[in-house]
């Protein structure tokens, strides 16, 4: 297995709470941070804008991805106008359609044409890649976040359809793929062993780091040890 500091991916870490978007960020591994209205929420906050803003006069120099709230297209565009306009480093995530299944993408040429920085995110099929990837600005930077972890949990193994992403995106100047949704720290080197740029970790499973290249047999021993002192301490008996 290739060590940390050989994969060419970069991890972007995948959360809300400050304290912990903050550490993350001082980490020279971590290239990005990424967030969005559920994590928000499970994170208590309060005043999305105020939240934001506040990250962002901490975290400036690496990208960092705010998503709009709206459902309505032309509410989104006004989001995104005023999100690009917070911090030089902001990339506005736009997903792939709203809730009546209506598609983003003259959205998403319109902001890419006027040099927004955008993370298209919520895709789940080389489809919805392919109608979004045409309407680029090939000189705006631009991620593409296909959920490679919610189309495992369908019981589709994604690294085919991430494979012919990476072929799809290399024909469009800045825009980069992003495996999103990642669920496991082997995500991160199947991610790398494709190509794909970028690579969405939550901080829960960024915390298992220190488990890479570690002995099989010694963490066979750990786990013995936990399941025994765990019957210990709950006072089981037969």
């Amino acid at each position: 297995m290739i060590s940390l500091d050989r994969l060419t991916v970069k991890i972007f870490a995948d959360g809300a709470d400050k304290a912990g978007m903050l550490d993350m960020c001082a980490r020279p591994y971590i290239k990005g941070l990424t967030t969005n209205p559920t994590l928000m929420r499970k994170a208590g906050i309060a005043n999305y804008r105020a939240f934001a803003k506040d990250i962002l006069s901490q975290i400036n120099d690496k990208p960092v991805c705010f998503e709009v709230l709206a459902d309505d297209f032309a509410e989104m565009e006004r989001q995104a106008l005023e999100m690009a306009g917070w911090a030089d480093n902001v990339y506005v995530k736009i997903p792939v359609m709203n809730t009546k299944r209506e598609t983003s993408r003259p959205l998403v040429k319109r902001l890419a044409d006027g040099q927004v920085k955008l993370n298209v995110t919520a895709i789940m099929t080389l489809a919805q890649l392919q109608e979004v990837i045409v309407v680029l600005n090939p000189a705006t930077a631009s991620y593409l976040s296909v959920f490679a972890g919610r189309i495992a949990d369908t019981g589709i193994d994604p690294l085919p359809l991430m494979q012919k992403a990476v072929e799809m995106l290399k024909a469009f100047g800045k825009a980069e793929l992003v495996w999103a949704s990642s669920r496991e720290i082997f995500n991160i080197f199947q991610a790398d062993s494709i190509g794909c740029q970028v690579i969405t970790v939550t901080n829960d499973i960024l915390n298992k780091l220190s488990l890479i290249g570690y002995d099989l047999t010694e963490y066979s021993l750990d786990t013995v040890k936990m399941f025994y002192d765990d019957a210990r301490r709950a006072g089981f008996s037969l």
